[in-house]
């Protein structure tokens, strides 16, 4: 797998099992005792290795929001910094922070294209590239922006998982809005409310070639149906005879339409998160 290589990448790289444990000094506590709400201050670098005794492989989400490199400024953290002081500067906080994560956690990082490309490649070497989830786009302004040759108007957020498919299992989907629940209807009573009553029509067709998915299906009417050039139907045809018989699919109006399958709005659960947040959505 491609590596970076930086000025100083070799000590970035043995940093994070040189970071010596330190005792978190506890202050005044505010609220609740008994929680486990902690707020570090101090050197992220050490905070993260104290944490290791209490929280290694416990962690479920983490959201890191690190400089971007654009050359600002802020006390105490130093978005200027040179290229390879910036990758050593990464390395081994990431290494920290993959030992936090646990087996169905996942990790967060928004970043620019200052070094979004080179963060993409250091986080495939920290956390293997065969745990990469995906890369969000933010949009995190609307209005026009008018002082380079191409408007900057996002941001993008860089997201792993320890166990991809676990991940997928315990992942939040998105509630339907109001305007994505108009699609599911009940033709014979448009004023119709009841979630399980209103229902849509789902394409039946997946991307691909499957042998046991190439089947002919007759429709009511007689009208033979076969999958498009370059997709199969998307369930095998025992699967299909079952949703035929509890008269779960849909031929169209007049009954020679490519079959769809009925889904109603009582069974969405909810919508797969996407790459793409606007502004509406995730703010800005």
């Amino acid at each position: 797998m491609p590596e970076l290589n930086w000025l100083g990448d070799r000590k970035a790289r043995q940093a994070a099992r040189h970071v010596p444990y330190r005792l978190l000094q506890p202050v005044e506590q505010v609220g609740d005792p008994s929680s486990d709400n902690l707020l570090i201050q101090g050197d992220n670098l050490d905070a993260l290795k104290s944490l290791l005794p209490l929280y290694a492989g416990r962690v479920k989400c983490i959201f890191i929001d690190p400089p971007y490199n654009t050359k600002s400024a802020f006390e105490h953290y130093d978005d200027n910094l040179e290229h390879s002081q910036w990758l050593s500067m990464m390395y081994p906080r990431l290494e920290l922070l993959r030992e936090l994560l646990a087996e169905d956690g996942s990790i967060w990082v928004t970043i620019d294209d200052n070094e979004g490309h080179y963060l993409k490649v250091l986080m495939d070497e920290v956390f293997g590239r065969q745990r990469f989830v995906a890369t969000c786009v933010w949009q995190k302004r609307y209005s026009r922006e008018n002082r380079g040759s191409i408007g900057d108007v996002h941001d993008y957020l860089l997201v792993y998982a320890t166990n991809p498919e676990k991940f997928k299992e315990v992942r939040n989907r998105l509630p339907l809005d109001e305007k994505q629940a108009k699609i599911y209807r009940n033709p014979d009573n448009p004023s119709e409310r009841d979630p399980a009553k209103r229902w849509r029509s789902l394409p039946m067709t997946a991307q691909g070639f499957r042998p046991n998915q190439m089947y002919e299906i007759v429709s009511p009417t007689g009208k033979v149906h076969r999958p498009p050039e370059g997709r199969c139907w998307s369930m095998i045809e025992s699967e299909f005879e079952k949703l035929r018989q509890k008269d779960r699919i849909y031929w169209g109006k007049d009954g020679n339409a490519q079959p769809g399958v009925i889904r109603f709005l009582s069974e969405v659960e909810g919508l797969v998160p996407w790459t793409w947040w606007p502004h509406e959505d995730a703010g800005h």
